[in-house]
């Protein structure tokens, strides 16, 4: 069982792409004869974790990839770190806006994904659609899920996880904006090469003997700020 989730809107807007790309991409997955769940998260600090928690009992998945919506940012983002901070810029679907708060008290100050993202990144790359690897998933609701999820996969041998950043959809960009967007269907289809490359290959592409590599050097998807 593979888990896809998404979110419900938040700020202020109509939609969040994250939840639509989230469905669109378990049809593709499902096309290919794959089981797959979709779990719309509530943008509530807490409450989206214990939901979260839950379904992760009750379907015990192999595969979770979380996607939720990074207004702002032009590419597919493959979130590499999740860490233990709530520090909300706005308050959240229910009012709440913690600061500098953990996700979890006395938990790791971070975690990795689970996921092979640099071979994630070149399959996303392959079809077409923008993307980056990023090294931060913020410190709102949705780092709050990814640290959770992670926190929750510590305790589940052989069961990997992680994160997707998608772009605002164009509905959401007023005509003439300078802000960038990223249609539906390409988020979906990225999310569902994530999803295969996760379930096709545990090493990640990082070093010239791997298999899926852009040139004969290791593969560098670093920031240098």
């Amino acid at each position: 069982m593979i888990l896809l989730t998404g979110f419900e809107p938040f700020g202020g807007q109509s939609m969040n792409p994250s939840w639509v790309a989230a469905l669109s991409a378990r049809d593709l997955l499902r096309a290919d004869g794959l089981a797959v769940g979709a779990l719309e998260l509530p943008c509530v600090f807490g409450a989206a974790g214990s939901v979260l928690r839950d379904v992760l009992g009750d379907l015990e998945p192999e595969l979770v990839v979380c996607i939720g919506q990074a207004g702002g940012r032009g590419r597919v983002s493959l979130e590499r770190v999740a860490i233990n901070c709530d520090d909300a810029p706005i308050p959240d679907n229910a009012g709440n806006q913690p600061v500098d708060r953990d996700v979890v008290p006395g938990g790791p100050a971070a975690y990795f994904t689970s996921l092979p993202v640099k071979a994630a990144l070149l399959a996303v790359e392959k079809a077409g659609i923008s993307v980056e690897i990023s090294q931060t998933a913020g410190t709102y609701v949705c780092n709050h899920v990814f640290y959770t999820l992670m926190h929750e996969l510590a305790s589940r041998p052989g069961v990997r996880g992680g994160f997707v950043h998608v772009p605002f959809a164009p509905d959401q960009v007023e005509q003439g904006s300078s802000k960038p967007s990223l249609p539906v269907a390409s988020m979906a289809e990225a999310i569902a090469a994530v999803v295969r490359t996760s379930l096709n290959q545990s090493i990640d592409a990082t070093q010239p003997n791997n298999a899926t590599r852009r040139s004969d050097v290791a593969l560098a998807a670093g920031s240098i700020h």
